[in-house]
């Protein structure tokens, strides 16, 4: 990345493997490259330099559209503001990934994912009558139905008050268990990061590992 002083280095000599089914909080200070580096673990930046692999994919030797079938494969996201369609009910954001896969019985799929997280009552519901925590535990329920190889998420009860985000992370820890999900979060939260089974510090760049 460059401005007009030069070349920007957010991040470097960044190296480290997650284990299947392993628990990693990536904390830091505000500004550290924390989201940056989920987004190059997601494909979703490009590096200038170095290798992600994915299921032992390089994911920066495939081309773009490759890169993208594989995330909606392998990847599930869960993000601060949540990120929902607002157009389309809880069932149909949920099902929405499961389509674009092409998988067969998405309805039934999603309506059992949304029972699974609470929410059973709430199909037909669109996001704009769904309180916060209502519409993080949509965003988990689209999230893990495709059953998903990794599961990154983005200060996931940032937008959530102690209550709701408590029970929020309750249930993606739970899922994440059931579903044998490695799972990777970025969060301020000392709390919750200590829920991980490994914190990884960024500091002006670089990791160290706890």
């Amino acid at each position: 990345m460059s401005d007009s002083t030069g070349t920007l280095t957010i991040l470097r000599d960044v190296d480290f493997t997650l284990a299947p089914r392993e628990t990693a909080a990536i904390v830091g200070a505000s500004g550290s490259g924390k989201s940056t580096l989920l987004s190059i673990i997601a494909g979703l930046d490009t590096p200038t330099g170095g290798t992600v692999r994915l299921a032992g994919v390089d994911l920066f030797a495939l081309s773009e559209d490759d890169r993208a079938a594989l995330r909606a494969q392998k990847v599930g996201f869960v993000f601060q503001s949540f990120q929902l369609m607002g157009n389309l009910t809880a069932l149909e954001n949920v099902m929405l990934p499961l389509e674009l896969s092409g998988m067969k019985g998405a309805r039934l799929m999603a309506t059992k994912m949304l029972e699974r997280v609470g929410l059973g009552e709430r199909l037909g519901h669109y996001p704009k009558v769904l309180s916060g925590g209502e519409q993080q535990r949509v965003a988990l329920a689209r999230a893990f139905v495709v059953q998903p190889a990794v599961l990154l998420a983005d200060e996931p009860t940032g937008s959530l008050d102690f209550a709701t985000g408590e029970i929020v992370m309750a249930l993606m820890f739970a899922l994440n268990e059931e579903l044998g999900t490695t799972l990777v979060l970025v969060t301020h939260d000392p709390a919750i990061a200590a829920r991980c089974q490994r914190r990884i510090t960024i500091e002006a760049g670089q990791i160290s590992h706890d």
